[in-house]
C-alpha cells in the first residue's frame, strides 16, 4: 500500500530554516504530482506547495512564495520542502500528499494519499 512518511519538523526560531522530507513507498513515484499542505490548530488544512512529476512545474501559496522551495528526487522517491525565513504563522502540522492531477494542485480534494504529518513550531 502507499505510504508517505514526513520528517524534518521541529522547533525553530523566527527567521530560521527547516527542510522537510517526505519519503514515498508502495507507488510509482513518477506517476504523481506531490503536494505539501499544513494545518494549524483550529484552522483548515491549507495548500503550501506542489510539484509536478518531473519537477518542471512548481506551485506555491502566496504566503510562502519566495521563502519556501519544493523539490523532488525521483531516484529516492522523496519530496522536500525547504523553508526559510520562518514566521510564527508558519507553525503547523505539515503533510505531504500524492495527486494524479496535473492541474488544480492547490485543492486537498485532488490528493489521494496523505502522510501522518510532521510538526513545525516557530518561536517568536
Amino acid at each position: 500500500q502507499v505510504q508517505l512518511v514526513e520528517s524534518g519538523g521541529g522547533l525553530v526560531e523566527a527567521g530560521g530554516s527547516l527542510t522537510l522530507s517526505c519519503a514515498a513507498s508502495g507507488l510509482t513515484f513518477t506517476n504523481y504530482a506531490m503536494g505539501w499542505f499544513r494545518q494549524a490548530p483550529g484552522k483548515e488544512r491549507e495548500f503550501v506547495a506542489a510539484i509536478n512529476w518531473n519537477g518542471g512545474a512548481k506551485y506555491y501559496a502566496d504566503s510562502v512564495r519566495g521563502r519556501f522551495t519544493i523539490s523532488r528526487d525521483n531516484a529516492k522517491n522523496t519530496v522536500y520542502l525547504q523553508m526559510n525565513s520562518l514566521k510564527p504563522e508558519d507553525a503547523a502540522v505539515y503533510y505531504c500528499a500524492t495527486s494524479y492531477y496535473t492541474r488544480q494542485l492547490t485543492s486537498t480534494d485532488n490528493y489521494a494519499n496523505w502522510g501522518q504529518g510532521t510538526q513545525v513550531t516557530v518561536s517568536s
